[in-house]
């Protein structure tokens, strides 16, 4: 069962997501359209299971701009749910814009429930009355701030809820289709393991098409996408295959450079990034393809190589660039600016057109199992000791170093101990000379791999 959250602006919508879903899925701030793109999130009360649909403030007239493509957003929620929320502020009472939506609602022809909130005090309790004339039925009292009145509406959720009804399926950019979307940016999800949904962020400056390479890989514009810089502020999940290979793609905010960034909601954005980077097994860099990567997008590569991320970068807009041929060229200075992460695979791609998508998850998809790779000890050790009889370690201050024995030590990403007798004098050249031979012998393409040098107890 979908279950949408509509309404016009700064009502308590996501406030009210985040309540009904136990989680802090969507950004909530005291400033109109904050939310713009649609957000899933799973809820469950009574033993019964359904999806929650946060959607932007519907505004008056919204003829054309990020206006117009929020309401389209609301109306593909309306659309596609089972059951609708109209959210009020009970305490301004029906507004000319309330009486829009309801109007909207009822050409639609969907189950509607009113829910009156900002009822944080007995005072606004009569105030709800004044919502009978939306002529939408009965209107329930909440307080989404302080969870006053939410259990009788979960009630009411549940009671129109048919058992066990799945959430729509997504469909893939080869056809196939994917389960409906997860809850975004939850708390209590974790990093998958063989055989689950690799979790992908999609990262990078503001403008450089990040939810275009979404909603290509979605085959559906579940994502706004316009001109003006910054238009995706939540951290969104979305569930999709490819090629039958299960993905959750985290559509995030553009990152700029801290001294340009306002506090505040632009704040709030980059921080769940940077969140959805930390949850992630794989972070794919989207890159402007003309411009190559600029130092921000070397400062956002950093913040995941420093935590420990599987990697990829897509050149995107190179259905703009003058001469195809050059795109290994492209690729190459890509690669001279971004030298830390020699490790990812780099692609140039049209998120309008398509062009190289499905071969960049392909990589992506091997990033991630490189990711969660597990090397036996046994082939790891002979293959280390081939290595110092290739290549002798290192002496220094009278002490010749010996590597007694190497095993992994954990993965997500891959890191192998190496017990030594003196770890002080292992460089950081042998450490990449040993990393090289590792690589060498296990795929591990797309995933850093750390090695420590450990005394031998």
């Amino acid at each position: 069962m979908l279950v949408a959250l509509v309404g016009r602006p700064n009502v308590g919508k996501s406030t009210l997501f985040n309540r009904l879903s136990q989680r802090r899925t969507a950004i909530t701030e005291a400033t109109p359209g904050v939310t713009r793109d649609r957000l899933y999130a799973r809820a469950r009360w009574r033993g019964r299971s359904f999806t929650l649909v946060d959607t932007g403030g519907i505004a008056p007239g919204g003829e054309g701009g990020i206006e117009a493509a929020v309401r389209e957003q609301a109306d593909v929620a309306i659309a596609e749910a089972d059951l609708v929320l109209l959210v009020v502020d009970a305490r301004t009472g029906a507004t000319p814009q309330d009486h829009e939506v309801a109007e909207m609602l009822r050409r639609a022809s969907r189950p509607v429930v009113v829910v009156a909130n900002k009822v944080d005090a007995p005072g606004v309790t009569p105030l709800v009355a004044d919502l009978y004339r939306l002529g939408l039925g009965e209107p329930m009292p909440v307080s989404a701030e302080h969870g006053r009145g939410t259990g009788d509406l979960l009630d009411a959720i549940v009671a129109r809820s048919p058992a066990g009804a799945p959430a729509p399926a997504q469909t893939g950019i080869d056809g196939d289709a994917a389960d409906g979307e997860g809850s975004a940016d939850s708390d209590d999800d974790e990093l998958g393991g063989p055989g689950e949904r690799l979790r992908v962020a999609i990262v990078g400056r503001p403008n450089v098409g990040k939810s275009s390479l979404v909603n290509t890989l979605l085959g559906q514009p579940r994502q706004i996408v316009h001109d003006a810089p910054g238009t995706t502020r939540d951290a969104v999940d979305v569930d999709v295959e490819v090629e039958g290979e299960a993905f959750t793609l985290v559509d995030t905010a553009g990152m700029r450079r801290r001294s340009r960034i306002h506090k505040g909601l632009e704040g709030l954005s980059v921080m769940r990034s940077l969140r959805a980077i930390e949850r992630a097994e794989v972070v794919v860099l989207v890159v402007d393809a003309l411009l190559g990567p600029v130092q921000e997008d070397q400062r956002i590569a950093g913040f995941a190589l420093d935590a420990g991320k599987a990697m990829a970068v897509a050149l995107n807009k190179w259905d703009v660039a003058a001469d195809e041929q050059d795109a290994q060229e492209a690729v190459e200075r890509a690669r001279e600016r971004l030298p830390f992460l020699a490790f990812a695979p780099v692609r140039t791609v049209s998120a309008l057109t398509g062009l190289r998508l499905v071969p960049l998850m392909r990589e992506v998809a091997a990033a991630g199992q490189a990711f969660r790779r597990h090397m036996p000890t046994g082939p790891l050790n002979r293959l280390i000791e081939a290595a110092m009889l290739a290549a002798p370690p290192p002496s220094g201050g009278g002490k010749t170093l010996r590597i007694y024995y190497a095993t992994q030590v954990h993965t997500g990403p891959p890191a192998i101990a190496l017990y030594c007798n003196h770890p002080d004098i292992v460089t950081p050249n042998y450490l990449r000379y040993l990393e090289n031979r590792i690589r060498e012998a296990f795929p591990l393409g797309g995933t850093p791999l750390r090695l420590y040098p450990r005394a031998r107890r």
